[in-house]
C-alpha cells in the first residue's frame, strides 16, 4: 500500500493557486486581452509578440502549480526548499517588472494591477509560509 500524505499545505494550496491562476489568465488573455490586438495599427509581428509572451506565463503559472502540488507531498523539505524559494523569486520579479512597466508608461493604470499584485503577493506569502514550516510540522507531528 503506498502512503501518499500531504506533508506541506502551504505547497498544496499554492499548486491548486496557481494551476487556477493559469487557467484565469489563459481565458482573460483569449477573452478580453488578445482580442484587442486585432486592430490594423498593431503589426502582426507585435501581435504575435505578445501573444506567446502572454502565453509564457499562462504556462509557468501552470508548470509552477504543478511542481508545487508535487512538492508538497516530499518529505525531505531541504530538497525542495531551494525551488520554492526560487520561484517565490521569479513571481516577485515579475510583480517589480508589472509595476514598473505600468507606472513608467501610465502611472493612472497602476489602479488597474491591483489585482495582479494582490494575487502575486499571497502566492509569494504561502510559498514563504511553506518554507518557513517546522520539521515536526513537516512530518506530520504537533508542534510543541
Amino acid at each position: 500500500m503506498v502512503n501518499i500524505q500531504v506533508r506541506n499545505f502551504y505547497y498544496l494550496i499554492t499548486g491548486v493557486l496557481a494551476i487556477l491562476f493559469a487557467f484565469t489568465h489563459a481565458w482573460n488573455g483569449q477573452s478580453s486581452v488578445l482580442p484587442t490586438l486585432n486592430i490594423e495599427t498593431i503589426s502582426v509581428g507585435t501581435r504575435t509578440v505578445f501573444t506567446y509572451v502572454w502565453h509564457i506565463i499562462t504556462a509557468e503559472n501552470l508548470v509552477f502549480g504543478i511542481a508545487f502540488i508535487f512538492m508538497s507531498f516530499q518529505t525531505e523539505r531541504s530538497k525542495i526548499r531551494f525551488a520554492a524559494w526560487l520561484i517565490a523569486a521569479i513571481l516577485i520579479v515579475r510583480l517589480m517588472v508589472i509595476l514598473g512597466v505600468t507606472a513608467l508608461l501610465d502611472v493612472s493604470g497602476l489602479t488597474n494591477t491591483l489585482i495582479d499584485s494582490i494575487a502575486i503577493v499571497i502566492y509569494v506569502v504561502l510559498i514563504i509560509l511553506g518554507t518557513r514550516m517546522k520539521k515536526k510540522q513537516y512530518d506530520g507531528q504537533q508542534p510543541q
